[in-house]
């Protein structure tokens, strides 16, 4: 059974989750933002030592707290690592009173009726098992939505919910995530169509199961608030998306019941060689951003 106390910050508490989990495809271009090139490091090994010090710095800064920060999505090379002396998830949870999530997707199928599913995850099980012992709250994996297709946005809604169900059966809260691409031009129609199949999926849920969505800030204000009341939604909280922060919190703002899992918004402006000073500053101005965000709608 997931954790009361955290079950309770996530459900209620006033603030954001962040999201540490870039993978292997998506860490060289985060530690490029932040100003470590890939003539810094060779092999995948020191590339996850660079970006877990990122990740840890992030950890440490005095703002990422519970306060303001109200859950962290990991990668799975951070589970298994270490902050200031502690397992990661441990250390978010009992030093800062952040609730420690888990990516557990192994990233996308090559598009097919106009979206991404995901590739399949034989490990899932031995995975979820281990997380669990770590003192992961739940999980969050992403399908992509690159059309208004409806045949393909039912088949993500349909995988996405399936898995959500193998990962509930290990006391762990799903994320689900399927994110519509900010640049398509029938983004509308696509959140329309993504609306109608989550709300279905949800309604066929058995009486007392919560989940969480993550989504794409979408084209009309307030479109997900069926989602967001709920009874079977934990939280629905939004990606980036490439968005630019500014314009992902403007987006934010205008959607009641939703809070920001931003990744690249919220590292935006940070620096490997800026001073721990100057660090913690930028950090602490982002994630207050955010956070009035967040807590606007």
């Amino acid at each position: 059974m997931p954790n009361t106390a955290q079950a309770e910050k996530i459900r209620a508490g006033n603030g954001f989750v962040a999201a540490l989990d870039q993978s292997g495809g998506s860490t060289p271009k985060a530690l490029a933002l932040y100003g470590v090139p890939e003539t810094a490091y060779s092999g995948e090994a020191e590339m996850f030592d660079m970006i877990h010090a990122m990740r840890s710095r992030i950890a440490q800064a005095p703002d990422f707290n519970g306060d303001k920060v109200i859950g962290a999505i990991l990668f799975e090379m951070t589970m298994d690592r270490q902050i200031d002396g502690k397992p990661s998830a441990t250390y978010l949870w009992e030093e800062r009173g952040v609730v420690p999530f888990l990516k557990v997707d192994k990233g996308l199928e090559d598009e097919a009726d106009g979206v991404r599913l995901m590739k399949p995850m034989p490990d899932l099980d031995v995975l979820c098992d281990r997380a669990a012992k770590e003192g992961i709250f739940g999980t969050k994996m992403r399908s992509v939505i690159d059309a208004a297709s409806a045949s393909g946005i039912e088949a993500v809604v349909a995988q996405q919910f399936e898995i959500g169900k193998q990962i509930l059966g290990h006391g762990l809260i799903p994320i689900i995530e399927p994110e519509v691409t900010i640049s398509i031009a029938d983004k509308a129609e696509a959140e329309a169509l993504l609306l109608d199949a989550v709300k279905r999926h949800l309604d066929a849920l058995p009486e007392g199961t919560e989940v969480m969505l993550k989504l794409t800030l979408p084209e009309t204000a307030n479109h997900y608030k069926p989602l967001v009341d709920h009874p079977a939604v934990m939280r629905v909280v939004a990606l980036s998306g490439g968005y630019s922060r500014e314009e992902a919190n403007r987006r934010l703002e205008q959607n009641t019941g939703i809070v920001a899992s931003f990744s690249r918004a919220l590292t935006e402006g940070l620096s490997a060689d800026q001073t721990d000073a100057k660090f913690n500053e930028t950090i602490g101005a982002t994630i207050d951003s955010i956070h009035a965000a967040s807590v606007a709608g």
